[in-house]
C-alpha cells in the first residue's frame, strides 16, 4: 500500500485517498518509518529534531472524519513538518534547536501551525535548523549537524535546513520554513526542492521565534510547485496577533493553485541582473545560463543586464545594521519574557545558560552575535533613527531597487542564481560568506521562490525568481512554467563522498 509512496505529490496522496486506497495513518507511519531509518539511522540526517507523538492518533481522527464524509481540504490526512522556531503547544517542544528552551511552554500555536491543524494536515514534528549561534548552517545543540542527502558530508544549507532535507529525502510529505534572508530560498536550492518566501505580511509570524520581524516570512518548503501553492493556500491570510499581515486583506488569495499554468512562461518579461548576483560560482552561473535558454524557448522574452541599482548597497549600508540589531534585540527578547515555561527570558540570560552549558551549546562555535546583542542598550521601535533606517532600507531594496529595475524594464520578475552549489560542512571554521539571489527579496520584504534547475557535480542547484510585493500569483505562474520545461528534481542518493 506504501512502496510507490516516494515523491508522491499532495494531488497523488489525494486520489488516493479520495479513492480509499490510502489512509492518513498509512501515511504517518510511512513517514515515521522513513525518519527512523534516514534520521535516526541509515544516512543520519538529522533533518528531523523530534516527532510528534500524538502524529498517529490526530491521523485515526482525521481518518474518522473522512470516514463520515468530511474533507477540510487538500492537506486533509497529509503529514507535515515545522522547522522548530514555530510554536505549537502540544507534547513537542520549540527550541529554534537550543537546550536552553527545553522548558519552552507556548501558550497557542502559531498561526500557520493552527491554519495547518484547521486545513486538516498532520503536524508529524518539528525539523532542525541553524542554531541562533552563527556557525555551521544546520548545527545545532539539540538537534546536531544537519546532513545535505545528496552529499552527506555537505552542507544543507541554513537555516530552514532541516525542513528542506526533510522534504527532499521524503520524510515528509511537505514542510514550513521562515526566512529572513536566504533561510527558504537557500536550503531549498540546496536539496533540490521548491522553496516559496512569501512578501512578508502574507503569512503570519504570530508565534514564530523571530530573527529580523521587517524581513521575517514563514513559506513552504516542498517537491512540486503546486505542492507550495497548496500549502500557501492553507496558511495565507490576515491575522490580528501579526499587524503586519494587515496588507494580507486585499493581497491575500484563498487558492494560489489557479495561478498555475503549464506554459507560464510564455509572453512573461524575465529580466536577468548580472552585476552583483553572477560571477560567484562558475556552476551555478552556467545552469542558470542552461535555464535562461529553456526559459527563451519557453516563450519568455528575456532581458539582459536588468541590474539591481542598488544592489551593493543593501548588506553594506549602515542603515541595515541598525536595523538588523534593534529588531533582533527587540523582538528576541519580546518572544523570551512573554512565553511561558521555564527558560531563559532575556538574551543576557541565554548567553549566561550557554556559558553554564558550553560544551552542550558552544562545543564547536562561539555566541558573539548573542553577547553584542546583550550588551546592547535598550531598544525603542519609536525612535525616529530607526524608524528613518527602515524607511532606508526598504526604499533601497524596493522602490530604488527591485521595483524600480521591473518598472524601467517592464518585467514581471527578475531570475538569478539562488545559491552556490553546497560546499563541505566545516565545524570548525562554519560557512563561507553568503552570495546568492536572497538579499533583495529578503531586505524587502518582497516574494521570491526557488526552484531546481540542475546539478554539479551531483549537488543541487536552483534558481530564484523574485518580484514586486505580493507578485506570489506571478511567480506561481513563472516557477511552474519552469519546473514543466525543465523538470530535474530527482530522489538524493545518500552519497558519503
Amino acid at each position: 500500500m506504501t512502496d510507490t509512496l516516494e515523491e508522491a505529490t499532495l494531488a497523488g496522496l489525494r486520489d488516493r485517498m479520495a479513492a480509499g486506497e490510502l489512509s492518513a495513518l498509512d501515511l504517518t507511519r510511512y513517514y515515521l518509518e522513513r525518519i527512523e531509518r534516514f534520521n535516526v539511522r541509515g544516512p543520519q540526517l538529522r533533518a528531523v529534531i523530534e516527532v510528534n507523538p500524538d502524529a498517529e492518533n490526530e491521523a485515526r481522527r482525521l481518518d474518522e472524519e473522512r470516514s463520515r464524509g468530511t474533507v477540510r481540504g487538500p492537506l486533509h490526512g497529509i503529514p507535515v513538518l515545522l522547522k522548530d522556531n514555530i510554536d505549537t503547544a502540544d507534547a513537542m517542544r520549540t527550541t529554534s534547536g537550543s537546550t536552553a528552551l527545553l522548558g519552552s511552554r507556548p501558550a497557542q500555536d502559531a498561526t500557520v501551525a493552527a491554519k495547518l491543524r484547521a486545513a486538516g494536515a498532520i503536524l508529524l514534528g518539528k525539523a532542525n535548523k541553524t542554531s541562533w549561534i552563527i556557525g555551521s548552517s544546520g548545527w545545532s545543540a539539540r538537534g546536531g549537524q544537519c546532513r545535505n542527502p545528496y552529499r552527506l558530508d555537505h552542507s544543507p544549507h541554513g537555516s530552514s535546513s532541516g525542513s528542506a532535507v526533510a522534504v527532499a529525502a521524503n520524510l515528509c510529505a511537505v514542510a514550513l520554513g521562515t526566512e529572513t534572508v536566504g533561510s527558504i530560498l537557500g536550503p531549498a536550492a540546496a536539496n533540490c526542492v521548491v522553496g516559496f518566501k512569501p512578501t512578508v505580511g502574507l503569512t503570519s509570524r504570530a508565534g514564530m521565534i523571530p530573527a529580523i520581524r521587517s524581513f521575517d516570512s514563514i513559506g513552504p518548503l516542498c517537491r512540486t510547485v503546486a505542492d507550495a501553492a497548496v500549502v500557501l493556500s492553507a496558511i495565507a491570510g490576515v491575522d490580528l496577533r501579526d499587524s503586519a499581515t494587515a496588507g494580507a486583506a486585499e493581497n491575500a488569495h484563498a487558492d494560489y493553485t489557479g495561478f498555475l499554468a503549464e506554459d507560464g512562461l510564455r509572453g512573461a518579461r524575465i529580466g536577468v541582473p548580472r552585476s552583483v548576483f553572477f560571477g560567484y560560482s562558475e556552476e551555478a552561473d552556467a545552469i542558470t545560463e542552461q535555464a535562461i535558454e529553456v526559459m527563451r524557448a519557453a516563450g519568455a522574452e528575456i532581458v539582459d543586464n536588468a541590474d539591481i541599482a542598488t544592489a551593493a548597497q543593501l548588506t553594506t549600508h549602515p542603515a541595515i545594521g541598525m536595523v538588523v540589531v534593534q529588531e533582533t534585540k527587540h523582538h528576541l527578547e519580546r518572544y523570551l519574557a512573554e512565553t511561558p515555561g521555564d527558560h531563559p527570558k532575556t538574551i543576557a540570560e541565554l548567553v549566561e545558560f550557554n556559558r553554564a552549558n558550553a560544551d552542550t551549546e558552544l562545543v564547536h562555535f562561539g555566541q558573539g552575535s548573542l553577547e553584542m546583542l546583550a550588551g546592547f542598550g535598550d531598544v525603542d521601535l519609536n525612535d525616529p533613527a530607526y524608524r528613518d533606517a527602515l524607511t532606508v532600507v526598504r526604499s533601497l531594496a524596493g522602490e530604488q531597487g527591485i521595483d524600480e529595475v521591473l518598472r524601467r524594464h517592464g518585467l514581471d520578475a527578475l531570475v538569478m542564481p539562488t545559491c552556490p552549489p553546497a560546499w563541505p560542512i566545516d565545524l570548525v571554521e562554519g560557512d563561507p560568506e553568503p552570495q546568492g539571489a536572497a538579499v533583495p527579496s529578503g531586505v524587502a520584504g518582497y516574494p521570491a521562490v526557488s526552484v531546481p534547475a540542475g546539478f554539479a557535480d551531483g549537488l543541487p542547484v536552483g534558481i530564484t525568481f523574485t518580484g514586486t510585493a505580493w507578485s506570489e500569483p506571478t511567480l506561481f505562474r513563472l516557477a511552474r512554467g519552469f519546473e514543466r520545461a525543465l523538470p530535474v528534481r530527482r530522489a538524493p542518493g545518500f552519497d558519503k563522498v
